[in-house]
């Protein structure tokens, strides 16, 4: 069984592969456009000193995104040694 959390969860150089995305989230198909697909790795790189925005990590490019577009990105967390 797949464990999976919301990407807005993950701590600084915690990562996860994503499992699913919120179709509710009127942001959805942008955030499908900048890479975050089923299947795509995503690392969380920092975090804005008061939580939002994160800075992330996937397809090889950096973004920003508010929690609330975090929140609707489901992750599979993946293990360092993975």
């Amino acid at each position: 069984m797949t464990h999976s959390v919301p990407l807005s969860t993950l701590e600084p150089r915690q990562s996860g592969r994503i499992l699913d995305l919120d179709e509710a989230n009127p942001n959805t198909l942008r955030l499908a456009e900048l890479g975050l697909v089923t299947g795509n790795h995503v690392e969380v790189l920092r975090r804005a000193p008061l939580g939002d925005p994160i800075h992330i990590s996937v397809m090889r490019h950096e973004l920003c995104l508010r929690l609330h577009d975090a929140r609707s990105v489901l992750v599979e967390p993946v293990s360092p040694e993975s």
